[in-house]
């Protein structure tokens, strides 16, 4: 077996010991889906988890959990910080950015992972009972903010293959990443340093058909974003009651 195949095979090892501590009981059915292996497969790592100590048990009619009580410690909430952070998940839910909602799920399988059954089913059934009204179509029009977030905090330059509304042809941009808003229109925006434009520009990151990070790191912005607000509130602000 290569390297990298006992690398993924130990990711997915953790994975399923985080999905098993997330919820009561799960199917093997389930976790073959969801990790695009075979059930066999499946079978092998559980049987790998419980040579490893990690007390699986057989939920009748369900698949298989774990003991009560077993759990990983290193973090543990009250019942309202897990309660506003399973609702969140809920809000996350209806952002339109595949990326986001792919790793706020794994953080909250993470979180639901420490706490105890009772405080699991309290905040499941809160998120059950809440609904949040944006985005009703649950429309999913970007998968970039991730890479995004990470290229913004690592000062990584970025490549990326835009199309601006109404145009037939894409144009390709190199750009410091120094920002990202949720506009009222409910789209993600990324706020960078054009290089081809020489300035700051904002790009909606649903128009963004490619991204590539460059093998290249940029020098922090001085500017904060709160002077870029500023600059931009006075910008536009005054433009509009001097053409009033």
């Amino acid at each position: 077996m290569a390297y990298s195949d006992n690398i993924s095979r130990l990711s997915r090892l953790t994975a399923i010991l985080l999905k098993l501590q997330a919820r009561t009981s799960t199917t093997v059915e389930y976790l073959s889906e969801h990790f695009g292996v075979s059930k066999r497969t499946i079978y092998r790592d559980l049987a790998s988890l419980e040579k490893a100590g990690v007390p699986i048990i057989q939920v009748e009619g369900k698949g298989y959990g774990l003991i009560e009580g077993y759990r990983l410690p290193p973090v543990m909430f009250t019942e309202k910080e897990a309660n506003a952070l399973i609702f969140g998940e809920k809000m996350i839910a209806k952002t339109k950015d595949q990326s986001l909602i792919y790793e706020f799920i794994k953080a909250t399988d993470k979180i639901k992972a420490v706490l105890r059954t009772s405080e699991r089913e309290k905040a499941d059934f809160l998120a059950n009972r809440t609904i949040i009204g944006k985005n009703w179509k649950e429309e999913r029009t970007s998968n970039h903010l991730s890479d995004i977030q990470k290229a913004l905090t690592n000062f990584q330059v970025i490549q990326i293959e835009y199309k601006k509304e109404g145009a037939t042809e894409n144009s390709s941009r190199k750009l410091e990443p120094f920002a990202i808003y949720h506009n009222t229109s409910e789209n993600w925006v990324l706020i960078a340093w054009c290089r081809l434009r020489k300035e700051f520009r904002s790009f909606r990151i649903d128009r963004i058909q490619k991204l590539l990070y460059l093998p290249e790191k940029f020098i922090p912005h001085k500017m904060t974003l709160d002077e870029y607000v500023e600059i931009q509130r006075e910008k536009h602000f005054n433009k509009a009651v001097t053409k009033g």
